[in-house]
C-alpha cells in the first residue's frame, strides 16, 4: 500500500498543473472530497497498524513468553486473549464449535472495522456525483439565462454574439464544476478502493494464520468437547490431560535435544574442517622440511664453487701483481740507461757544436 501511494503522489506531483486547475473550478466540494479522501487513507493505515499488537502477542503466545506481555484489553483478541491467559498452565486443546466460536467472532470484528473505510468509498462517490450535478444544475441554469437574455429582434448582430460569448462563462464554469468534483471523487474512490483491498489482504492473512493455528490446537472430545458428546469421567478426564502435558513435554523436550544435536553437529562439522585445514598445512609444512636438506647441499655446493672462484682470483691477482713489480723493475733499469746514452749524445752534440763556432 505504501508503493502504491508513493505512486499516487509521484503521478499528482507530475500532473500538478493541470490538477491544480481543475481543483479551482470547485474548491469548496474538491476540499472537501480531498479531506474525505485522507481520512479514509488514515482509516486504512489504522486498520493495518493495529493488527500488529495483537499479532506480536498472539506470537510471543505460542513461544510461551506471554507472560511477560499485557494480554490486550480492547481490539480483535480481548475475549480470546482472557480464555488463552486463564488456561495458560494447561495444554490448550479446543473443540471445533469452540474454535468456530472464536473465529466467527474475530471475523464479524473484522468485518466491523471495515465498515467505516467502505462507507468513506461510498461517500466519495456520492460526493463527486453531488457535486457533478450541482455544477450540471449551474450549466442548465446560466444557459437557460443566457437564451433568456438574447434579443433576437436586434439588428446588432455583433453585440448580440458579444453578449452570447460573455454569457457562456457561467454555464463553463459550471460544467468545469462538474467535471473537476467527478474526477477527484472517482480518482479519490479509487485511491481508497485500493487501499481498502490492501487493508483486507492483511486481515485476511491475520485470520487465515489464526485459524491454522487454532485447528492445530482442535481436538474432537477435547476438554472443551462438542454438545452432545458423553462426557468421561473426572479422573480419566484428568489422566488423559496430564498424559496429553506428558506428552506435551516430551516433545518439546525431543526438539530440544534434536536442536543441541543439529547444533553439536554444526560445532563437530565446523571442528573438523579446521582440522582438515590444519592438516593441510602440516602437510605443506612438512613438504617444505622434506626440501630444506636439498637446498642445503645446493647452498653448500655453490659456497665450494664460490671458494674455488675465490682461489683462482687469489692466485690471479698474486701473478698479476708479480708481473706489475717486474714490469717496475725493467723500466728503472732501462730507462737509467737510456737516460745516460742521452746525456753522452748531447755532450757530444754540444762539443761539435762548439767546434764548428770556434
Amino acid at each position: 500500500m505504501s508503493l502504491f501511494l508513493l505512486l499516487v503522489a509521484v503521478v499528482a506531483t507530475l500532473l500538478a498543473a493541470p490538477l491544480q486547475r481543475a481543483y479551482l473550478a470547485n474548491p469548496f466540494f474538491n476540499t472537501l472530497i480531498l479531506s474525505v479522501l485522507v481520512i479514509g487513507i488514515l482509516v486504512h493505515v489504522r486498520q493495518i497498524l493495529r493488527l500488529w499488537p495483537e499479532i506480536r502477542w498472539l506470537d510471543e503466545y505460542r513461544r510461551g513468553d506471554s507472560r511477560e506481555l499485557e494480554p490486550p484489553r480492547r481490539g480483535l483478541m480481548a475475549s480470546m486473549a482472557q480464555m488463552l491467559i486463564a488456561r495458560q498452565r494447561q495444554r490448550l486443546v479446543l473443540s471445533p464449535s469452540t474454535m468456530r466460536v472464536l473465529l466467527d467472532g474475530i471475523r464479524a470484528r473484522l468485518d466491523e472495522s471495515r465498515d467505516v473505510a467502505r462507507y468513506l468509498i461510498g461517500l466519495l462517490i456520492f460526493l463527486g456525483l453531488l457535486g457533478t450535478f450541482w455544477g450540471l444544475l449551474d450549466t442548465l441554469t446560466s444557459v437557460s439565462a443566457v437564451l433568456g437574455s438574447l434579443e433576437v429582434d436586434s439588428d446588432d448582430a455583433g453585440a448580440m454574439f458579444g453578449a452570447l460569448k460573455s454569457g457562456l462563462e457561467e454555464p463553463l464554469r459550471g460544467m468545469g464544476t462538474a467535471f473537476s468534483s467527478s474526477l477527484f471523487g472517482l480518482a479519490g474512490a479509487l485511491v481508497l478502493g485500493f487501499c481498502d483491498l490492501q487493508a483486507g489482504h492483511a486481515q485476511n492473512r491475520f485470520f487465515n494464520d489464526l485459524e491454522e493455528w487454532l485447528a492445530s490446537v482442535t481436538q474432537v472430545g477435547g476438554p472443551l468437547g462438542m454438545e452432545g458428546e458423553p462426557a468421561l469421567p473426572s479422573y480419566i478426564q484428568a489422566l488423559l490431560e496430564q498424559a496429553a502435558d506428558g506428552l506435551d513435554k516430551l516433545q518439546r523436550s525431543l526438539a530440544q535435544g534434536e536442536d543441541d544435536r543439529r547444533a553439536l553437529n554444526n560445532r563437530v562439522m565446523a571442528l573438523t574442517a579446521q582440522l582438515a585445514a590444519l592438516a593441510e598445512q602440516m602437510q605443506g609444512g612438512q613438504r617444505q622440511v622434506a626440501e630444506l636438506p636439498e637446498l642445503l647441499q645446493r647452498l653448500c655446493r655453490d659456497v665450494d664453487v664460490l671458494r674455488e672462484q675465490n682461489e683462482v682470483l687469489i692466485r690471479h691477482l698474486g701473478n698479476i701483481e708479480v708481473g706489475v713489480t717486474t714490469l717496475l723493475g725493467d723500466i728503472n733499469l732501462h730507462g737509467g740507461k737510456a737516460l745516460e746514452e742521452l746525456r753522452a749524445e748531447l755532450r757530444l752534440l754540444a762539443k761539435a757544436i762548439g767546434r764548428q763556432v770556434g
